[in-house]
């Protein structure tokens, strides 16, 4: 039977709790108002780097990263304590939310390098004007950039899943898991090659169908191993 520790439950609870009110409280776009937007949107609010990780964009990804959670976190809870269990999710959590905020700046201003800086807000503005009337900028990284910036954002927790994991795949690199849609055992150390391979190559190759964040999941990872090796604990010895 699978144990779920207090943190993990009361994480869990708080999550199922964002998801049902999304669609409970007709009257207000809870979705909108706590995603994680560009700091440049005129949607963006100081609290949605804390908040978009409660919330997801559907019943499976709530699910998947709740199983995950359950799974992952547990185990980890039971051998650091809820204190650190919990710094070490909110750390993850919301230190890749400011990664993914800082490198879509740097990708917003890569698409508007040649546009003098003082107009940059203003042709974002008219983007979003724009947009509003069904129009499109004829220019394509004008485009790419007023999408970014007005209507993009991130939610879920899996910033702090994937943290987790790289945190769980550190220090016990052998252990054998099963991925739900792949049921053959692979040791975890190699399951997180895995999974920064796929958020490098996936992140560059930018497909127009793939809603994933692979930079906050690559983002969570580093975070991740970098707080193991800062409390100890992270022994490339073991991964031989």
């Amino acid at each position: 039977m699978i144990k779920i520790t207090d943190t993990v439950k009361h994480l869990i609870i708080i999550n199922v709790l964002f998801f049902i009110a999304t669609y409970a409280v007709k009257q207000y776009d809870l979705y909108d108002l706590f995603a994680l937007h560009s700091y440049r949107s005129p949607n963006f609010r100081s609290w949605q780097v804390i908040t978009h990780a409660f919330m997801h964009g559907d019943i499976n990804h709530l699910l998947f990263n709740m199983f995950s959670l359950v799974m992952i976190g547990s185990s980890l809870e039971e051998m650091w304590g809820s204190k650190r269990f919990l710094n070490f999710y909110l750390m993850t959590a919301y230190g890749s939310a400011i990664v993914f905020l800082l490198f879509r700046e740097l990708h917003v201003m890569y698409l508007l390098r040649e546009i003098p800086f003082d107009q940059i807000k203003p042709i974002l503005n008219n983007g979003l004007d724009l947009a509003r009337n069904g129009k499109q900028y004829a220019d394509s990284n004008l485009s790419s950039a007023s999408f970014l910036v007005n209507f993009s954002k991130t939610v879920g927790a899996s910033g702090a899943i994937v943290g987790l994991f790289a945190a769980f795949a550190a220090l016990f690199p052998n252990r054998e898991m099963s991925l739900i849609f792949v049921p053959i055992p692979i040791k975890a150390k190699y399951m997180m090659m895995g999974m920064i391979l796929i958020s490098i190559s996936m992140g560059f190759a930018n497909f127009s169908w793939d809603n994933i964040s692979h930079l906050g999941h690559l983002s969570g990872i580093i975070i991740g191993l970098f707080l193991i090796k800062k409390w100890g604990g992270y022994d490339f010895n073991r991964w031989n």
